[in-house]
């Protein structure tokens, strides 16, 4: 059950503060950003006050959700509905569920709601925007994924908070929590190098952009391509993109198994080949083995997010390791912040860890990683 110190702690008050605001009291001194910072915390932590607790007693144990709003605990019509948050993703479900790393996101929100004992309600990817009814009535709203600036420039004013997951937009009026995925990609290929691989192909994806492909505007693929024109090494014919969601369907194994088709065919042959993605590294594995290659002898393979089939796959795959429920836990912890009056936004970076396996060498002191 939560209690009175610890929504005092989350919004920097006293207890006898928070004790005060919440029976209203009107002798209390206090701003109102700081009061309302009071309610929304009490209300996202579904608080109840000793009132309701003996009220929901006396009527047979019905629940209460404590203060809300501008209300007096137990005076407003919906005082038993729970306080609640939406998620927006950028994905569709069956999307979703083709990809483990998203699926961890949205596990990481809903696991985080669930300890708070906070209702999320989900809103998956279509060609229209959600109700702006929806989003104003929750307490906060958690986006996961990419949007457009148009879809940004729509959510922010519709949404009383508003934080973005496994997304930077880039902008400094709002918080976010993501992986730096370009920095990961150039730590990776520095490591590839230290270890003597010298011709690295990349299998990656366009970024959408508004409907728009940019062929090379995907992080991993420009830090890929400014990391090999350092080096004087960028070869166009070893980086092969395609796009990820032709259709409308997630088709990533499909689409590693035809690029990596694609880098096969270039001589000579890569002696490494980095995917954007785990997914996309299972269909590279089937198109090496097929042409008759050995992982890691003739080439290596290493990738990103370390889904949990990585380390049964035949070689076991070296992958760098993105925390998706990190990344979930950390947007809700944001959320609360927001709700709890923090006046500044934030930008919260999770740190990726590469895990070396047998797909690849390992960099001197390294030991690869078994099965877990």
């Amino acid at each position: 059950m939560v209690t009175i110190k610890q929504i005092a702690k989350a919004v920097g008050v006293s207890s006898a503060t928070v004790s005060r605001v919440l029976n209203y009291d009107p002798a209390l001194s206090i701003s109102p950003a700081k009061r309302q910072a009071v309610i929304e915390t009490a209300e996202a932590l579904n608080y109840e006050t000793p009132r309701n607790r003996n009220r929901g007693a006396k009527n047979g144990g019905a629940r209460a959700s404590g203060a809300r709003g501008g209300q007096a605990p137990g005076s407003h019509p919906d005082d038993n509905r729970l306080p609640r948050l939406a998620l927006v993703h950028f994905l569709e479900p069956s999307e979703e569920l083709s990809d483990p790393y998203y699926i961890g996101v949205r596990l990481g929100i809903e696991n985080r709601c669930k300890d708070l004992k906070t209702e999320i309600i989900k809103v998956y990817h279509s060609d229209d925007l959600p109700s702006p009814a929806l989003l104003q009535g929750a307490t906060g709203v958690i986006v996961v994924g990419k949007h457009s600036a148009r879809e940004i420039d729509w959510l922010k004013p519709n949404s009383r908070h508003l934080v973005f997951a496994d997304f930077n937009p880039r902008r400094d009026d709002i918080d976010c929590v993501f992986c730096d995925l370009g920095a990961a990609t150039r730590g990776l290929l520095d490591n590839l190098d230290a270890t003597g691989y010298q011709r690295i192909g990349f299998i990656g994806s366009f970024e959408n952009i508004d409907g728009h492909a940019e062929p090379y505007g995907e992080q991993r693929c420009r830090s890929y391509i400014d990391w090999c024109r350092e080096k004087g090494r960028f070869d166009e014919d070893l980086l092969v993109l395609g796009n990820i969601c032709d259709s409308g369907q997630n088709l990533r194994l499909e689409t590693g198994y035809m690029l990596a088709q694609k880098l096969l065919a270039v001589a000579p042959l890569p002696d490494a080949i980095v995917t954007a993605n785990d997914n996309m590294a299972i269909g590279a594995y089937r198109a090496i083995q097929e042409a008759g290659l050995s992982i890691p002898e003739d080439i290596a393979v290493v990738s990103f997010n370390d889904i949990p089939v990585a380390q049964f796959m035949n070689p076991p795959l070296s992958t760098v390791r993105i925390g998706g429920e990190h990344v979930g836990e950390a947007a809700v912890d944001l959320l609360l912040e927001q709700i709890a009056g923090r006046d500044f936004n934030k930008k919260v970076i999770i740190p990726t860890r590469m895990i070396w396996r047998q797909s690849s060498r390992a960099p001197e002191g390294q030991v690869p990683t078994s099965a877990e």
